[in-house]
C-alpha cells in the first residue's frame, strides 16, 4: 500500500466530478514513483476507444492506441492517462502525428527507459493506418531494444492485435 506522501501529487484518481476536456491537454498527465526501479518490467496500456479528428475534414477517426513502456523512476498514473487520451477527442491531427505526440508527451512526463506507441485505426475510405513509433534511452541497452523492436514490431507479436 502506498503512503499519503507517495500519492500526494495524484489529484484525479478517486475524484467523482472530474472534468473531461475535449481539447488536447498534456498538462492533465500525472506521475507516481516506481516502487521497483531496480529491475526492468513492461507496463502496457490499451485504449480501444480512442478518438481523434481528421485535421482536414474534421471527421472522427477511431482506433486503438497501444502504449508499452519500461519505467525508470516515474510512472504515468492511469486515470490521468485516460483523461489525456480523451482530450484528443476534438484534436485534429493525422494518425502518424498522434502516436508521436503521445510518445513525446510521455517521454517528457516520465523519462522512461523505453517506450512504444502503436495506433491501430479503423479503416476510412477502405484504408486503415497503423503508425508505430518507439524510443529507447540513448547510449543504453534500451536504444538497441528500440532498434530491434522497430525492425520487427509487427512481425512477431505474441498476441493478435486486430481491432477490426
Amino acid at each position: 500500500m502506498r503512503t499519503k506522501e507517495e500519492v500526494q501529487d495524484i489529484t484525479l484518481l478517486g475524484q467523482k466530478n472530474v472534468k473531461y476536456d475535449f481539447d488536447y491537454r498534456p498538462d492533465v498527465l500525472e506521475t507516481f514513483d516506481n516502487k521497483h526501479p531496480d529491475h526492468d518490467y513492461w507496463v502496457k496500456f490499451n485504449c480501444p476507444e480512442f478518438t481523434t479528428l481528421c485535421p482536414i475534414t474534421g471527421q472522427p477517426d477511431f482506433g486503438t492506441i497501444y502504449i508499452s513502456y519500461v519505467p525508470d523512476i516515474k510512472m504515468v498514473e492511469s486515470k490521468s492517462l485516460k483523461l489525456y487520451l480523451f482530450s484528443f477527442r476534438n484534436h485534429g491531427d493525422f494518425h502518424e502525428d498522434v502516436v508521436n505526440i503521445i510518445m513525446k508527451d510521455l517521454i517528457k512526463l516520465m523519462n522512461p527507459k523505453y517506450i512504444e506507441v502503436w495506433g491501430k485505426f479503423l479503416p476510412r475510405g477502405g484504408i486503415s493506418i497503423d503508425p508505430y513509433t518507439n524510443y529507447g534511452r540513448p547510449n543504453t541497452k534500451y536504444e538497441s531494444l528500440a532498434q530491434k523492436r522497430f525492425e520487427t514490431h509487427d512481425l512477431y507479436s505474441l498476441e493478435k492485435i486486430d481491432n477490426r
